[in-house]
């Protein structure tokens, strides 16, 4: 199995530009591992290798996702995030462990996070709601990514109109948090829940927004109509 890693890394290595790399850097306040390769080459290259993998067992490919996260590569972080949502018709519940490794032991950046968050967790939740209990304790957790897992795992869900109950929770949570990564995190999970449940994300804004960081108080507002907003940022 190792083989189709080391041409991963091959094929990345061949396409890497140093204006990409650089140009990367400025997205980040931290220290990044880049090869420096598009968007796009990365995910053609995620997607023709994992065509190679039709053989094997979702316990065998989550080992290759598991090498490519203990990289540090974005790119190969990238490609793990879109091997295991491929996977997603087979998630079990036991896979959220896994999951739940991945982000603890490997994430420490937004761009890593949100791919993985965005997509393979959010897709286990809405198989699973009742691991929604454990995204409340990823929101209590010290480390910052994880924090912020807690939130932008339930982005596609909240597109869908779904776990407001719990959204609001999360951001309860995380209301008086620190960091500007969790600031921007919660307010995103809640701009994108204002779209179908706008009054009471408005609400919720309106009732917390003495304490709310400006940060994320901007993000979660950003969609309503421009009379909310004025109404929100009022002192």
């Amino acid at each position: 199995m190792i083989e189709i890693i080391i041409k991963i890394r091959r094929e990345l290595s061949e396409s890497a530009l140093e204006s990409v790399r650089e140009s990367s850097r400025r997205f980040f306040k931290e220290n990044i591992k880049s090869y420096g390769v598009k968007a796009a080459t990365v995910k053609k290259i995620g997607s023709e290798n994992f065509k190679l993998l039709k053989n094997l067992e979702k316990i065998e490919i989550f080992k290759l996702c598991e090498e490519m996260w203990r990289s540090g590569f974005l790119e190969e972080t990238f490609i793990a995030s879109e091997w295991s949502y491929r996977l997603r018709r087979d998630y079990k519940p036991e896979d959220f462990k896994t999951f739940e490794r991945w982000v603890g032991a490997y994430i420490n950046n937004w761009a890593s996070c949100d791919t993985f968050c965005n997509h393979s967790i959010g897709a286990f939740i809405e198989s699973y709601p009742a691991y929604l209990s454990e995204l409340k304790k990823w929101a209590t957790s010290s480390n910052r990514w994880v924090r912020r897992a807690s939130a932008v795992s339930l982005i596609v869900p909240a597109k869908k109109g779904m776990f407001l109950n719990e959204i609001l929770e999360i951001s309860d949570i995380l209301l008086l948090d620190n960091e500007d990564m969790v600031q921007k995190g919660y307010g995103w999970m809640l701009k994108v829940a204002s779209a179908t449940h706008e009054q009471d994300v408005f609400n919720y804004v309106l009732k917390n927004k003495s304490r709310m960081p400006r940060t994320a108080l901007r993000y979660a507002i950003e969609k309503m109509p421009k009379e909310l907003k004025i109404k929100a940022m009022e002192r």
